[in-house]
């Protein structure tokens, strides 16, 4: 048999998964993810043919990774969602064991949200573009992701405004820029000007571009519009076409940044970068803002999320709530009570 009829070598399990995930465009998150996932549920079974399983195989993972890994709910339900779209979208199988399948309930937990003490204690540790990345956290409630995918042309600096592009479930918003931001902001860019000249200078200076823009406007991923508002500090290989670009600082950076700080003041709380969106939200309604108002800003599509900050209020509407353990009076003298040691 000649080369011309010999048959192509379909291509590996994981590159068809690779494949689906592009089509759809998935972030490069999403696929790092997914085909992690699949490939521990593959050795976990010892490589058994995907056709021969099922749910029970499925659930006997799943309940591997709670009991053994104790891993989270959120990343127990990640993996199921992997295994399904192997199964579903790169595969195409039937699934009639779907109902079979044992889903985790995610908890309802109330925020950990920061006073404006801990918020500007916190901040006061970071320094030039983190204290940037910060502000904005808080200042404009970004998620992480979406405060690093910033790019040039999403601020508006004469309408005080931040367009936040293909934010959770690929949405757009307007969001606040705040004004003590402003100035600082102006001259960072400046610094990250001239940092994209010299990659310029050097036959570098591109930038990733969604989807298809790359190809409809060959010339915009050297533009200055399109770069990021906090570029990495060095250049990067994309693993998906193997282009060398400046990609955004890296969530791990920002995250690590942050942990140091809130370490370094001694507050008690479980804080990340969520918590500065926490906190964003829970001061405007302290402030007495409309909470679609507040949702609207946050981009929740449902008011009924925006409303888990009403309970970490401590004034539900506009009355404060007092304990009835303040309104015992002045005889109750609370140092004398503390200090006698029981007997």
């Amino acid at each position: 048999m000649s080369n011309a009829q010999m048959p192509e070598n379909p291509p590996r399990l994981l590159d068809q998964v690779r494949h689906e995930i592009r089509v759809r465009h998935y972030s490069l998150r999403t696929e790092e993810a997914y085909v992690a996932w699949i490939r521990r549920f593959i050795l976990f079974h010892n490589k058994r043919h995907l056709s021969a399983m099922g749910a029970e195989e499925i659930n006997r993972f799943l309940s591997d990774l709670a009991v053994t890994r104790n891993v989270a709910v959120a990343t127990q339900n990640q993996a199921l969602s992997a295994i399904l779209f192997l199964y579903c979208q790169v595969l195409h199988e039937a699934v009639p064991w779907l109902g079979e399948i044992i889903h985790a309930r995610k908890p309802r937990r109330l925020p950990v949200v920061l006073t404006r003490e801990e918020v500007a204690c916190v901040l006061g540790r970071l320094g030039g573009s983190w204290w940037l990345m910060g502000m904005l956290l808080y200042g404009a409630g970004l998620r992480q992701i979406e405060c690093l995918r910033l790019r040039v042309k999403d601020v508006d600096f004469g309408r005080f405004e931040i367009l936040v592009r293909s934010g959770k479930g690929e949405k757009d918003r307007v969001t606040m820029l705040p004004a003590a931001v402003s100035n600082p902001l102006q001259s960072h860019l400046i610094r990250v000007r001239a940092l994209h000249e010299r990659d310029l200078a050097e036959g570098m200076g591109r930038v990733w571009l969604p989807n298809a823009l790359a190809r409809k406007f060959p010339r915009a991923e050297r533009e200055w519009c399109w770069q990021y508002l906090f570029p990495a500090k060095n250049l990067s290989v994309d693993p998906r076409d193997g282009t060398r670009r400046r990609h955004h600082v890296h969530e791990k950076g920002l995250q690590r940044v942050i942990g140091e700080a809130v370490q370094a003041t001694g507050i008690p709380k479980r804080v990340t970068c969520h918590s500065f969106r926490h906190s964003f939200a829970t001061h405007l309604l302290e402030d007495g803002y409309d909470i679609r108002t507040v949702q609207e800003l946050l981009g929740h599509a449902d008011v009924k999320t925006t409303m888990i900050y009403t309970h970490v209020l401590n004034r539900p509407g506009s009355r404060r709530v007092r304990s009835p353990a303040d309104l015992l009076g002045r005889g109750l003298n609370v140092s004398d009570k503390t200090g006698r040691e029981e007997t």
